[in-house]
């Protein structure tokens, strides 16, 4: 008995030992269970995180410099971060291929598909202009013209249903309704105070409008402070009135002689070629005239300049007995969309004396101008008023 109690605890070892192997066996594979389960209930969700995208707390970090607001509107989204991932991918697909910006207005397209903004294009065709190139699409580098490339209307459409996101109140609108909001509803807009026809300076956010109407010192002001502003308002405003009255008089003299003109571009024969445009001759007032035009003044390499202006020039091409007074200006032509500040120029034309200095162009700014440096040519009206004496 003795020995089988003696072999029971060595028999019983190697079981002991067996189980106890098991025991902690199990025990181990179940610490590896315990520690693998975390792993293994995250690895259904890791598809779900690749498919949508990085986690919630991970877009500011992949974004800093986004406004606080937008990070946290993004932070916050949750399960629309599907959607915004997707909004990023079409942002790419339609934005321009020169500016890198979505389009604002039209769009148009290379024979190859490539998009371009109004703006990019028209610049494009003006840059080429000055550079006497042909003007090519800046990705594939096949030739582009008014008459070569064309809108795309789906791409217009698709971006103007996009959301955007205001200026003022951060929230996101189609960019189709972007505009009204920002200019009639949205309550953060930039407004100004209804007492701002009394010299009052103050703008502010729209919901704020009602206090400082309220609080607005400008009605209480006395009469000579009203009237040191009020002056100031009038010589801004008399100028305008002196232009459209000159204008008026000039339609009631007895000559008055009008015409389309049509400027077209020409090169010079330099070592380094200019770019100048002329008008075919044409009568007006019995007389014969030309037209020239230049770009920046003639300065060596305009395309260089982002600020692009037109100059131009009347030339008395007949010969008169006496000297002849006139004022002149230029406006748009009949269909085309080109902003023009009208201004009367004045000059006395004689037979040693019939061309006029160079004189601007009075367009709003370098993006009309390129409008008109992109078009074939440059079509104006013309209108002569002769002095009589």
């Amino acid at each position: 008995m003795s020995g089988a109690e003696e072999r029971e605890p060595g028999g019983g070892g190697p079981a002991a030992a067996s189980s106890s192997a098991a025991a902690s066996s199990s025990s181990s594979s179940a610490g590896l269970g315990e520690a693998a389960g975390p792993a293994a209930a995250a690895g259904p969700e890791e598809p779900g995180l690749l498919l949508g995208g990085a986690r919630p707390h991970a877009e500011p970090a992949a974004d800093p410099d986004a406004p606080p607001k937008k990070r946290l509107k993004v932070a916050g989204a949750g399960g629309a971060e599907g959607s915004v991932k997707l909004e990023e991918r079409l942002y790419s697909v339609l934005c321009c291929t020169v500016c890198l910006d979505l389009p604002k207005a039209s769009v148009y397209q290379c024979t190859n598909g490539h998009l371009m903004c109004a703006g990019c294009f028209i610049h494009l065709l003006a840059d080429a202009r000055l550079k006497e190139e042909q003007a090519t699409c800046p990705n594939c580098r096949c030739e582009i013209s008014k008459s070569l490339c064309c809108r795309n209307l789906a791409v217009e459409k698709a971006v103007s249903e996009l959301p955007s996101e205001c200026g003022f109140c951060m929230r996101q609108f189609p960019r189709s309704l972007l505009e009204r909001h920002q200019k009639e509803e949205c309550q953060d807009r930039v407004t100004q105070c209804k007492y701002k026809r009394i010299g009052c300076p103050w703008q502010g956010p729209y919901h704020e409008l009602t206090v400082h109407e309220a609080e607005c010192t400008h009605p209480t002001k006395t009469g000579n402070e009203l009237m040191e502003i009020l002056d100031e308002m009038d010589q801004t405003h008399k100028k305008e009135m002196q232009l459209y009255n000159s204008i008026f008089s000039l339609l009631s003299f007895e000559k008055i002689g009008y015409t389309e003109v049509q400027f077209r571009p020409y090169r010079t024969d330099d070592f380094i070629t200019r770019l100048y445009y002329e008008t075919p001759r044409f009568t007006v007032l019995n007389q014969t005239w030309v037209l020239k035009a230049r770009v920046n003044d003639s300065e060596r390499n305009p395309n260089l300049s982002c600020k692009r202006t037109l100059s131009f020039q009347l030339i008395l091409k007949s010969k008169i007995s006496s000297p002849m007074e006139c004022s002149f200006l230029l406006l748009k032509g009949p269909y085309d969309d080109v902003k023009i500040n009208p201004v009367i120029y004045h000059f006395v034309f004689t037979n040693e004396n019939n061309e006029t200095e160079y004189v601007p162009l009075p367009i709003i700014d370098s993006v009309e101008c390129n409008k008109l440096l992109a078009a074939k040519n440059i079509n104006l009206r013309l209108f002569i008023f002769q002095i009589q004496k």
